[in-house]
């Protein structure tokens, strides 16, 4: 659930940025305050909601449609899953670079990227779906497509989590514009978990190992593909209708901090600042080991219900309850962030920790309805910190540098790479590790091996994780808070209260 950044150099054949009054009234601000009305923080949070219903659709249910509809080779599957998370993490510099050069336009200069791919992706993602007429080249058919999808993703989210800089100039606003964002994704992640769900409930049987079957057969109704056919539509639809109330809804400031004529800092010079930027680097390295740790506690949650428990009557229950409890704690989470300050927001992390542990020893279904419910509440602060920090970093950075605009999507693309990588290497380093202890795909039942393989994924790896991460992120460098008169310098005053 993966973020993103504004890098942009000011040209200096842009035009004379309008008066500070001028702008502000025009993006419907209060010039005294940089208030966003509910309506602006509503129709921003709308726009990150079609990334989050493909993203829960595609982690659930691809996997499935491979290997039972698509009916390609398990080692395919997996060169597919690769090869997408490392495409989208790829593209991640990539759009920082392209987007840092780009010039701004009529609609802003983050705004035109999401529209111009939003259709590219759309139907990226409708024929990622679609069972092509040819066998024995469905795995690059697939594997292009995915590829293809998670490079779009990219360029769609890097440039609309950057807008959260160019929104206003108040810190608070902006955490508040952050936490409608990451509500209204987390509930696209429980539409597309449910709604995708739904529709191809019936292209599978309700049981998929019986007595009389042989290992590894699975039951597919003969219109599976016309259900997963109808699913994608739904879903790409999301798309045009989400980026069209996002165009409506929100409009772009332009970055106050720098004269619009100075020339801004270029990609390599800028990545080469923000890497060597201390706060920076606390933030990106500590949830390195955080998001590794969600992404794996949701990645073998089915393998441990299905294989190393008897819970596996109840994996889209405790899915629904992982999602809904992270849906709903995230406007809490924002009050604690608000009231207490991000530092006490970060212990909320911590919670999934002892029940993670505790499912992996006692797997019962009043156990793992508990742990699912706790573990919601973790994933839901997890998700919101970081983005309610980089912000606040690249105020610091700014304080400290004064390098002009342009530098917020090198932040944000650059902290995506890093956590992508990190994702996609844990999850390819735990799949190592099944194979290892001897997985058979297909197969009814585990050796005892796996079974003890897969409670350590679940308990141990994420908790160890966990604790390292919080411990970098709790004990490093804080920056600087800025004052008053040195925020007016800067437009905008930083909230940053992990000191």
């Amino acid at each position: 659930m993966a973020v993103y950044r504004e890098a942009i150099p000011g040209p200096a054949l842009e035009a004379p940025s309008p008066s500070p009054e001028a702008h502000t009234s025009a993006q419907g601000l209060d010039s005294g305050t940089g208030h966003l009305s509910f309506y602006r923080k509503l129709c921003y949070g709308i726009g990150g909601v079609p990334n989050q219903v493909a993203s829960s659709a595609i982690a659930f249910y691809l996997q499935l449609f491979l290997l039972d509809v698509a009916q390609i080779p398990a080692a395919q599957v997996s060169l597919v899953l690769f090869g997408g998370k490392v495409s989208g993490a790829a593209a991640d510099p990539l759009a920082g670079f392209l987007i840092n050069r780009s010039r701004r336009t009529g609609s802003g200069r983050l705004m035109p990227w999401v529209l111009g791919c939003t259709p590219f992706i759309a139907l990226a993602y409708f024929f990622l779906w679609f069972l092509p007429p040819f066998t024995t080249l469905r795995g690059l058919w697939y594997t292009t497509l995915y590829c293809l999808f998670q490079a779009l993703a990219t360029f769609v989210q890097v440039p609309y989590t950057a807008l959260t800089m160019l929104l206003t100039p108040n810190p608070k606003e902006r955490d508040s514009a952050t936490a409608y964002r990451m509500t209204l994704e987390m509930a696209g992640t429980l539409m597309g978990a449910t709604i995708h769900g739904l529709i191809v409930s019936g292209a599978h049987g309700s049981h998929r190992c019986k007595e009389d079957v042989l290992p590894g057969e699975v039951a597919v109704s003969p219109n599976a593909t016309r259900l997963y056919f109808i699913a994608a539509a739904v879903v790409a639809l999301t798309y045009p209708v989400c980026s069209t109330l996002l165009y409506l809804g929100v409009k772009e400031r332009s970055d106050p901090s720098t004269p619009a004529s100075g020339q801004g800092l270029g990609f390599l010079a800028g990545l080469g600042l923000t890497v060597r930027h201390r706060p920076y680097l606390k933030l990106v390295i500590s949830f390195l080991f955080i998001s590794a740790a969600v992404q794996v506690e949701q990645s073998y949650l089915v393998l441990f219900c299905t294989h190393a428990s008897q819970l596996q009557d109840h994996v889209q229950g405790m899915v629904l309850t992982i999602l809904v409890s992270a849906v709903l704690s995230t406007p809490m989470w924002e009050w604690v962030l608000q009231r207490f300050g991000k530092r006490m927001s970060a212990l909320g992390i911590c919670a999934m920790v002892p029940f993670a542990i505790l499912l992996a020893a006692v797997p019962m279904v009043p156990v793992a309805y508990v742990v699912a419910f706790v573990s919601g509440l973790s994933i839901a602060v997890s998700l919101l910190l970081p983005w309610s920090m980089l912000p606040d970093v690249v105020d610091d950075f700014q304080l400290q540098h004064q390098h002009g605009p342009g530098l917020e999507t090198i932040f944000y693309s650059s902290y995506v790479f890093f956590t992508k990588l990190s994702g996609a290497g844990a999850l390819g380093i735990s799949t190592l590790s099944l194979d290892f202890a001897g997985y058979e795909s297909g197969a009814c039942r585990q050796s005892e091996q796996v079974v003890v393989t897969l409670k350590v994924l679940i308990g141990a790896v994420p908790t160890s994780m966990i604790l390292i991460g919080l411990c970098i992120l709790m004990v490093g460098p804080t920056p600087k808070v800025p004052r008053q008169a040195n925020s007016r310098s800067l437009g905008r005053r930083t909230s940053y209260t992990l000191a």
